[in-house]
């Protein structure tokens, strides 16, 4: 054990502290300055389920979606980019709404935050955050706001949840948002719900979760051994897939890795 390792668990770290500063002072030297622990929001701005609890956005307490949100967006944390939010919450409630768009930005320092709703949510704009009114269910409504913002790193659906709003949204935006962003469903259990426009068959292949399951194959769309099949759009430009308690992650990038199929299906391909 060292000589300073012997004097420190002898006179404990406060004490130790205390005999430095008193050298620093014998000696001349400036005082080293005391490091104050932020406080506030700056104390908390790490982390996403606190802030969830702060801005008390449903995210984090009815949900649990700000520990998958920490995971795959936290390389963005010190980055400028944009962020659009479908649904900014309150329904049509005067001054309500906004809670997930203000932990966004406490969250993202550099980011502008963007949200969408069916409602007037001028109330919430600030710095760093614009909203915009549009309907997800048209097109054209959605890429009029697409067009306002311009660059699309982060989507998030947390609009209606009704199923075809959800398919809509995601094929109007999924082609406009950047190589390597990230697209997010959230409140996916809709899709199994009759009174939101889901349905109770597991199979039916016109609902949101049946959307997102068809993700995955399309992930492994080298594999297939249908010589005449074409990849679609979202075959060829997503990565990854996260599947979570009623919330989806989508990675998007070029699906291109390739594929060994020729070697280990030798005798189907010899006749080739």
């Amino acid at each position: 054990m060292s000589i300073r390792t012997t004097v420190k668990n002898v006179l404990g770290e406060k004490n130790v502290r205390v005999v430095r500063q008193l050298k620093r002072r014998i000696s001349g030297q400036p005082p080293q300055p005391v490091k104050k622990k932020p406080t506030g929001l700056a104390a908390i701005s790490h982390d996403l389920n606190k802030l969830a609890v702060h801005f008390k956005t449903d995210k984090w307490g009815a949900h649990r979606y700000t520990q998958h949100y920490q995971r795959h967006l936290q390389h963005l944390k010190n980055e400028e980019f944009n962020l659009l939010e479908i649904g900014i919450g309150g329904y049509n409630r005067p001054g309500q709404g906004g809670a997930s768009l203000r932990m966004w930005k406490a969250f993202f320092p550099k980011a502008q935050i963007f949200g969408m709703d069916i409602q007037d949510k001028s109330h919430v704009d600030e710095d760093r955050i614009t909203t915009f009114i549009g309907d997800q269910s048209d097109p054209s409504s959605l890429n009029a706001v697409a067009d306002k913002i311009g660059d699309l790193d982060v989507i998030i659906d947390d609009g209606s949840h009704r199923p075809p709003h959800v398919l809509t949204t995601f094929a109007t935006l999924f082609p406009r948002l950047k190589d390597g962003g990230i697209y997010v469903v959230e409140d996916t259990q809709s899709s199994y719900w009759p009174e939101w426009m889901g349905s109770e068959d597991l199979d039916d292949p016109n609902t949101s979760m049946a959307m997102l399951k068809r993700l995955t194959d399309g992930l492994n769309y080298e594999e297939f051994v249908d010589e005449h099949y074409q990849p679609s759009y979202t075959d060829l430009n997503i990565v990854g897939v996260h599947f979570y308690h009623n919330l989806v992650i989508i990675e998007k990038g070029k699906n291109a890795e390739g594929t060994n199929k020729r070697s280990a299906l030798k005798a189907r391909y010899a006749k080739k």
